[in-house]
Formats: structure tokens, sequence, C-alpha cells
């Protein structure tokens, strides 16, 4: 007797449709699994001879050979529990129903219910592009898979729901499609209304928000460079139903994701600890899960006390930032992970972290501020598009209480700039102006003459690098679409070249 069924293997973001078969010929009891199964797979065995108990089942009397095709494919987890019970239940003739549209993916308890797997909406959209139009998966699982256009997702809790419904036709029905709510909870992130004065920081971190550009705040401890990072997600643009799906996904893989509210739709803010490890912040282990950078996309990564990371583990994130995808190889196979992120940092000047403040005295002597600083290579610097200094705010600041400028007005400038770059770059995969890609960079940031002169005039004086004028630009771009100019004028390549002064005025001490 023969069975086959659909499913779906994962391995990092790649998910790929695998067809369950099974034979059942008499002899000797002997139950095998082949077609490069792990060992999660293998122990499948023993959890579905549990299942078919509790169901007083006795289908497998004889031999019994179960075939993950292709064969050629290594198959990972225990998400092929639910395939293979139910292909051996149609070997069986317990179960006579035409499976060729439709596919079962699952981890089995020892009582019969479905636990929750990880990385169920990248197997949704891979079976619905494969043909698959019903998709059978665990209950907890369906409220995220349900965002899948062309595709009936059924929730199933226990495995007797499946029998029901297969035999005859009831007990199950299509998750409907879920619609979350997109609104920002500001009493979670925090209003820049409530930061006083650091007016230079603030229009730092619009310009930064507007063209997704990498930040980085130097300052002396309570100059408020936590605060001001942890409420930029106030005023970054609303995400796209694609980012939603892109980001979702990566959580998804990463066993993130809230059974309850399984869509991403507010963009990723990551604060990562200086005690991450490489693995921790790019991703990696022997079966590759996404690290915190991933986890960042089309949000933010935000590090703080940037020079109390270890200095190999700064250097991983090089290719990274610069790409905006990270692969990761090991002997079982290559991820890639995209990374497309805002880093923000954050960082004392010295040891003491006194070091140009007007206010208290430096205790650290020379030695100690260049070794500091030096733990920051400058390539790494090199990928920090926009430099900004926050020093102590006065007392006169916090007492007047001015009402500053609130996070839905900054906002408001951001997604005018943000919808401006996606015009300019409609049909492309440039999403913001920090992703211009050399080949256009002349054509969409145009100067005019006096801001040329001006440039030409930095550019000599400051010695500045090839990739420092390339951001310089990108920077001015934004600081244009701020202002709604088509050509970038003196007045923005000022700001731009403004905001790579600190690395001259700390490293080149």
């Amino acid at each position: 007797m023969f069975g086959k069924v659909n499913s779906m293997g994962l391995f990092g973001l790649n998910a790929f449709p695998v067809t369950v078969e099974v034979s059942s010929a008499p002899g000797q009891p002997n139950f095998d699994i082949v077609g490069m199964p792990d060992i999660a797979v293998q122990e499948s065995k023993a959890r579905i001879r549990a299942v078919l108990g509790q169901l007083q089942l006795r289908v497998l009397n004889g031999r019994i050979t179960v075939n993950l095709a292709p064969a050629s494919v290594r198959k990972i987890g225990a998400i092929f529990d639910f395939p293979i019970i139910v292909a051996i239940l149609k070997a069986s003739g317990v179960i006579h129903n035409d499976c060729s549209d439709t596919a079962f993916v699952g981890e089995l308890s020892l009582d019969g219910t479905l636990s929750p797997i990880n990385g169920a909406l990248g197997m949704t959209i891979a079976a619905s592009k494969n043909g698959i139009k019903k998709l059978f998966l665990p209950k907890k699982n369906a409220k995220e898979a349900s965002v899948v256009e062309n595709i009936e997702v059924f929730g199933v809790e226990h495995i007797t729901q499946i029998l029901e419904y297969l035999q005859h036709g009831t007990g199950l029905s299509p998750e409907p499609c879920y619609n979350p709510s997109s609104e920002r909870d500001l009493q979670k992130i925090g209003d820049y209304a409530e930061v006083m004065g650091q007016n230079v920081a603030k229009r730092a971190i619009e310009v930064a928000a507007a063209g997704s550009h990498n930040l980085l705040m130097i300052g002396p401890p309570g100059s408020g460079k936590s605060m001001l990072a942890k409420r930029i997600p106030s005023i970054l643009p609303k995400i796209t139903f694609e980012e939603s799906i892109e980001t979702t996904q990566i959580y998804s893989v990463g066993g993130f994701i809230n059974s309850d509210e399984p869509l991403i739709v507010t963009r990723p803010f990551r604060s990562v600890s200086h005690t991450a490890s490489a693995v921790g912040l790019i991703g990696g282990g022997s079966i590759p899960h996404p690290g915190e950078i991933s986890l960042a996309h089309n949000g933010v990564l935000f590090l703080d006390e940037l020079p109390e990371f270890e200095r190999k583990v700064l250097e991983t994130l090089r290719q990274p930032l610069e790409n905006g995808e990270i692969t990761i190889s090991r002997a079982s196979g290559s991820v890639r992970y995209p990374c497309d992120v805002m880093m923000v940092a954050a960082m004392n000047p010295c040891p003491c972290g006194n070091f140009g403040n007007p206010l208290k005295k430096c205790t650290c002597t020379d030695k100690m501020v260049t070794g500091y600083l030096n733990k920051i290579s400058q390539p790494v610097l090199d990928r920090i598009d926009i430099q900004v200094e926050v020093k102590p705010v006065k007392f006169d600041e916090l007492t007047n209480r001015i009402p500053q400028e609130s996070s839905a007005v900054i906002a408001e400038r951001v997604q005018k700039a943000r919808d401006i770059q996606a015009r300019r770059f409609r049909g492309t995969n440039i999403r913001s102006n920090s992703r211009i890609t050399p080949d256009i960079l002349a054509e969409v940031c145009p100067l005019t003459e006096e801001a040329e002169e001006a440039f030409k005039n930095a550019f000599e004086v400051l010695g500045l690098s090839a990739r420092a004028y390339d951001r310089i630009l990108k920077v001015g771009r934004t600081c244009a679409d701020l202002e709604g100019c088509e050509i970038i004028q003196k007045k923005h390549i000022a700001q731009a070249v403004n905001y790579r002064s600190l690395d001259r005025k700390y490293w080149n001490r």
C-alpha cells in the first residue's frame, strides 16, 4: 500500500516543497525514514507511534518506509510529524481523500495535539507559490499564516480533527484573514515632546530617519542619548505591508511571534547590550538563526555604549551594513537573512565620559582617550553617515518648560521625505536615500553650482575619503528632500559635511 501527501521544508528563510511518501508492506514490523532526515525528523517515529497508540490505530504492523523527497535536500526539525502521520493513514486506507492540492505541516505532542512551529509564514508563502490551495498546520500558527493570499489556512488543534475533516468534511473551517491594527502606541515608545532642548540632536535624528541613515551620538553620561534613541520609532514612516511580511518572516523563523498578534506592524527597535556576541548580533549556530541585525530589518538597531562592544564583534557589522543582508554559511548550507537597518549608536567620548564637557573636568589621560576611541575602527566609522554631539542640557532648558515639537509633527515631515524617495526609486529595489547605488548617485543627487563648489572645498580641506563623499551626498539628498528641493543646495551640503565632523574632532586629535 502507498500514500503520498505534500508538506513544506524550511532552512533559514528558505522554504521549499517536500513530498512525503509512505510505503506499507507485509513483513516484520519496521519503521524507516529516508530522504536526508536530521535527528529531530528521525525522532518523529517515537512521537507517531505514541499518537497512533492513543488513537488505537494498528497501522504500523508491517514494514513502513517513509521517503521525504527530494532526497538530495536535508530535512530539519519536527515539522514533518503531521504530514508523515497523515501519509501513513492514507497508505493504511484510513483516509481516502485526494490531497494533491493540500499540504500539512506541524509537530505532534504525544497526546496527539499539534504544537506551534517556527517559520509558518514563510512556508505558507512558498506553499501558495507552489500551487497549494489548502494548508493544515497547528492552530496557534493559523492566524500568522492567514495573511497569505490565494491559499486556505486551517488551524488544527488535535490529530482527531484532521481525521474527521478528511473522512467527513466537518470539524474544521478556514482561518479568517488576520487584519491587524497599525497604530503606534506612543505611550510605550515615548514622544520627542518630552525631551527638553537637544534641538541639534533632534534635527540630526530627523534627517537620519528621513533617509534611513546610520547615526552616531557622542556625549557625556546623562545628556539624553538613550532617551533620544528610544523615541526614534515614533517618527519613522509607517511600515508597508510588504515590509511587514518580510520582517514577520524573520521573527517567525526565530520563534519570536506572538500567536495573538502575529504580524509585525510597527518598525522594530532592537536595543543590543555591549555584552552581545558576534553570533547574537549577526546570527549563526549549527542551524543558522537570525541575529539582532536581522531582527531589526526595516527598523532600528540601537547599540548603546559602542566602544564597550568587543572590536571583533563590531567588525562583523561592516559587510551587513554595507549590503543590507547577511549570509551565514555552514556545512549544512548557506542562509541569507535581510538586514536593511538604520543603525543608531551612542557612546561617551572617553572612559570617564567628560572629554569635551564644558561643565565637568575629564580625568582621563590622552592615551586613555585615544585607546577608548580607537576601539571603533575607521571602516566601521565610515559606515556611519551622521555623527552628532549631544551636549549636557542646561538648567534653564529643563526648568523653562518651553513646549517642544511633538513626534507627530516630526513624523509628518519624515513621511513626506520618504514619499518623495518612494516616487524617485519606483521600479527599483532601493527604498531610501541611504541605499542609493553608485551607478545612479550623480543622477539622483544633482548639485547647484554653489553647492558643488562648497563640496569641492570641503573635500580638499578636510581630506575626505571616497566613501565619505558618497555618504555626504546621500545625506545632502535627504536634507533637500525634507525641504522639498529637487536640486541639492549649498546649505544642504554644508549640513551633511557638518554631520561628518566629529570623526575629525575626536579621532584625529
